[in-house]
């Protein structure tokens, strides 16, 4: 009960506190673009603990400012060897081209 003579309100144990700290899961970080030039390593943590950044420009969002990431590397292509293999082999030989060499290395015997 509140009497006439207290100067505390009934809130006063409520609000101990004097700021607020805000912090909402679904509301992406913002800095200024001034905050960009001027404190970059704070803009820096907030894009590496949140993943995205905010930039405004008179309080109005503008920019969205991302961490780069590299593209995965492209597989190497498979290597055929037996296709290696056979294009460094000579073509074979038809029947009739065996039978004519062998003649010819035969001679007259």
């Amino acid at each position: 009960m509140i009497q006439k003579g207290n100067t505390r309100s009934a809130y006063a144990a409520v609000d101990t506190t004097d700021h607020v700290i805000h912090f909402c899961i679904t509301m992406p970080s913002t800095a200024s673009l001034r905050d960009l030039r001027n404190a970059f390593p704070k803009v820096r943590r907030l894009l590496e603990t949140e993943g995205e950044v905010l930039l405004t420009e008179k309080g109005r969002p503008r920019y969205r400012l991302t961490a780069y990431e590299p593209p995965a590397p492209a597989a190497a292509p498979r290597v055929d060897y037996w296709k290696r293999l056979t294009a460094s082999q000579p073509k074979t030989l038809s029947a009739a081209q065996v039978r004519a060499l062998h003649d010819e290395n035969r001679g007259d015997r």
